[in-house]
This record gives C-alpha cells, sequence and structure tokens, in this order.
C-alpha cells in the first residue's frame, strides 16, 4: 500500500531574529511598515510540505508517493527523496525556473514570517495520478492553485480518498472552490487559523462540515493539541510536550505525516491524530523540516 503526497517541494532558508516582533511592529503605524530585523543565525533546508510529510512517512515505514515539482536547482533534492525510498517518478523538473523557495524568520515567541516564491510549483498542474494500483490514500497540501484543483477532482475520479490540507494555500480559493474540495474530500485538516477562514467562506461551521460525508474534521492547536470533529461531536486530543522547543517549521508536516500513517494502519482517527501529536512534539525539536528521527520501537510501532 502507498501513499500519495502532493504538495510543494520547496528550499527553506531559515532564520532566527533573538527578539520579539511584537517589540519592532508598531500598531498604530503598520499602514507605513518599514521593519527590519537582525537574524544572526541562517540555514537552508529542504523543505515543502510534499517533502517534510513523505519524509516523515518514510521514517515510519509507509511508503511516499510524491506529486510535486522541482525547478532546475532541485537535482540534490530528487536524489535526497530517492535515497530515502521516496517514489520520486510524478515529480516535474522544470528547467526554466527555480525550485520554491521559502524564506523564515522566527522570533523568540515561535512567531514566524514568511516570505515565498512559488517557481516551479506553479506548474504541478502538468502532472497527473501516477500509474499505480496499490494507492489508497491520499493527501492534498499546498500547491499552485491549479495543481491543487486537478488532483482534487483526479483522486476523486479514482475513488482515492484523500485528505485535504489547504494550509497556506487556503486564501487562493472562493466559498465555491472550497466547497468542491469538501464534497471530494474524505478529511479535512487545517490549523485554528485555517479553520476560521475555511468556515467564513464557504458559510459551513465545523461541526456541519462533520456532519456530511466527511470522516473527520481535524483542527491543529500548536501545544495544546487538536480537535477531532466527528459527525458533529468534537473530542480535543491533548498535545504532547516537547522536550526542547528548537523550530516549529514543519511541525504541522510531521503531524500529517503520521496522520497519514495511522490512517493507513487502519487506526480511529483520534489515535492517528494521538500519534501526529507526539511527532508534531518529536519535530519540535530538531531544526528544519527533516531532521527529526523516529524511533519505531519508542512509538510503539514496531
Amino acid at each position: 500500500m502507498a501513499c500519495l503526497v502532493s504538495g510543494s517541494l520547496a528550499f527553506d532558508t531559515i532564520t532566527n531574529f533573538p527578539g520579539r516582533f511584537a517589540d519592532q511592529i508598531l500598531p498604530d503605524q503598520v499602514h507605513i511598515l518599514n521593519v527590519s530585523f537582525l537574524v544572526p543565525t541562517l540555514r537552508r533546508e529542504y523543505g515543502g510540505c510534499a517533502g517534510n510529510i513523505a519524509y516523515t512517512l518514510s521514517q515510519l515505514g509507509s511508503t511516499a508517493v510524491v506529486t510535486a515539482a522541482l525547478g532546475n536547482d532541485g537535482g540534490g533534492y530528487l536524489e535526497r527523496m530517492q535515497r530515502l525510498g521516496i517514489d520520486t517518478r510524478q515529480v516535474l523538473q522544470v528547467q526554466d525556473t527555480y525550485t520554491a523557495q521559502a524564506i523564515i524568520i522566527t522570533d523568540a515567541d515561535n512567531n514566524q514570517i514568511t516570505a515565498f516564491h512559488p517557481g516551479a510549483m506553479m506548474e504541478a498542474h502538468h502532472i497527473g495520478l501516477p500509474e499505480r494500483d496499490d494507492i489508497r490514500l491520499a493527501i492534498i497540501g499546498p500547491d499552485g492553485r491549479d495543481a491543487m484543483l486537478r488532483r482534487s477532482a483526479d483522486l476523486a475520479a479514482a475513488g482515492i480518498p484523500f485528505v485535504f490540507d489547504p494550509g497556506q494555500g487556503l486564501p487562493m480559493f472562493d466559498g465555491d472552490d472550497l466547497k468542491a474540495f469538501l464534497a471530494q474530500a474524505t478529511w479535512v485538516a487545517v490549523n485554528d487559523y485555517e479553520a476560521r477562514m475555511l468556515c467564513d467562506r464557504t458559510g459551513l461551521s465545523l461541526e456541519a462540515m462533520s456532519r456530511s460525508h466527511l470522516r473527520g474534521v481535524i483542527v491543529t492547536l500548536g501545544a495544546e493539541g487538536c480537535d477531532v470533529w466527528v459527525q458533529g461531536v468534537c473530542e480535543r486530543v491533548p498535545g504532547v510536550a516537547a522536550e526542547q522547543v528548537v523550530d516549529p517549521t514543519g511541525c504541522g508536516d510531521a503531524f500529517r505525516g503520521a496522520l497519514l500513517h495511522g490512517l493507513e494502519l487502519g487506526w480511529p482517527l483520534v489515535d492517528c491524530v494521538s500519534l501526529g501529536n507526539r511527532l508534531g512534539a518529536l519535530k519540535i525539536a530538531q531544526r528544519g523540516g527533516q531532521n527529526h528521527q523516529i524511533d519505531r520501537s519508542v512509538l510503539g510501532l514496531s
């Protein structure tokens, strides 16, 4: 059994601001905002939601099939995924543009400001579904607008259940677009901010969404855990305390990789989310989205 992971592949340039954004941004001056943050550290990491999710899936022992686009600077990324055992045959390499780039600044309170250049991601709609007959599950993460629309339609036509995870891509879609995604999806995964935007644009409450054909609506709440909505009932799954808080980049993707792994195994949704919380706490203790090492025996998965 394999899991299709659709979304972005990107290089993350990660910096840390030792102060607090709130101390530098004056609320009554945002109409003439002009701020500069001194960032004494800088790293370049492999990232993008598809790459991060596939990394965690491979660490957990699942087979990940990535559907995404890389630019002319993405050869090393492609080789890395192949070394991890990730199926990259549906990764498109676009030669006249760069791989997507995220520039992330994290402050002392773990707030983040991100600038994102989509690059090759905008060509991902040219990719179709892979010719594999063992794909039983998928996730649609943030990607080019046309790619997300095509992937949703293709997966629905193929009868493959999928998690709709719009993430930072949610603002690209209006209420009708989002209702179409919901109609085709099997689960929805959003953070609390995205949940509010999703409800506002569709005119649907989380309770109403969960009373539809959807098998669950998952709202991540950071350190507080997650709310899991199933058939109108909300259950809070407590968060897991991290040994140390180093870098929140990619925590949501680690969570989603664990969620997919549990769904593959046929676990109850709450158990899948509980594993996701544990993986999020594990990831936040490491820098970057693909440097956490998973001991499956410690997680009780051996």
